[in-house]
């Protein structure tokens, strides 16, 4: 199992769905968690529980396409805990609509939480990191990120933003591998979280879906956040650059 005892580790877009079970997961194999959100109240929720189960946490609320407050919430983790060693990039947004109708606004709001907010918070990070040399990186993207993964419609804002994440991914490894921080991807497929919430509502679309998944199921947060946490503690010490699909067989089939 992984052993994050010792470790601090932060967790954006953590108020809920898979960003809480993330933040869980760190939790329960010992690290010491930042539940970071633009809702400060989902976060302090998510704190009681991790110290309900005897772990140590605190809340931030911050705006992760805000390089001051990304650089403000960075500096109280050090403050509260002395060190950071972990960042889970899970802030994101998935908003359906057809390519034609996308404006540009919307464009911009989906590259900014899910592409931007990745790169400030990793830059933020990856500054202690580097003093500390080490540290493990790890980047919420998608199996909607092409290339590798499909295309999916009535999304393409969203599925750039994370086909973006996968090539940031690959470049911050190399980048950043000879100071021993180590940035991996993992690349989730349908998962219950409120982020499919619509598609859920209409019975026909989501067994569309499922008939294409091998495994024939929605996938749940826990079985993501279990991937997070391995790849976030020393027992891949020897991964760096990989985006680590977890579909249910999506891909393959």
């Amino acid at each position: 199992m992984p052993n994050l005892q010792n470790k601090v580790a932060l967790v954006t877009g953590a108020g809920r769905g898979m960003g809480r079970t993330d933040a869980l997961a760190l939790a329960k194999y010992g690290a010491k968690v930042a539940v970071a959100d633009l809702n400060l109240k989902n976060c302090e929720k998510v704190v009681e529980e991790i110290k309900e189960q005897g772990g140590e946490a605190i809340a931030l609320k911050f705006d992760v396409v805000n390089k001051i407050e990304v650089d403000n919430a960075v500096a109280e983790i050090i403050k509260e805990f002395g060190q950071l060693d972990i960042l889970i990039n899970n802030a994101g947004i998935a908003e359906f609509k057809p390519f034609l109708e996308i404006t540009e606004t919307e464009w911009d709001r989906t590259l900014d939480i899910n592409l931007k907010g990745q790169f400030l918070c990793a830059q933020a990070v990856a500054k202690v990191m580097a003093k500390q040399k080490s540290g493990s990186i790890v980047n919420i993207a998608s199996v909607a990120m092409g290339q590798q993964g499909i295309g999916f419609p009535n999304i393409a804002h969203y599925c750039a933003s994370k086909g973006a994440i996968a090539a940031l991914t690959e470049a911050l490894a190399v980048e950043l591998g000879p100071l021993n921080i180590r940035v991996n991807g993992v690349a989730p497929g349908m998962i219950d979280t409120p982020m499919i919430d619509s598609m859920k509502s209409d019975p026909k679309t989501i067994e569309g879906m499922l008939t294409r998944i091998p495994l024939h199921r929605i996938g749940k947060p826990e079985e993501v956040s279990e991937l997070v946490a391995f790849l976030a503690s020393d027992e891949s010490s020897y991964m760096t650059g990989s985006m680590v699909v977890i579909d249910g067989g999506w891909l393959a089939g």
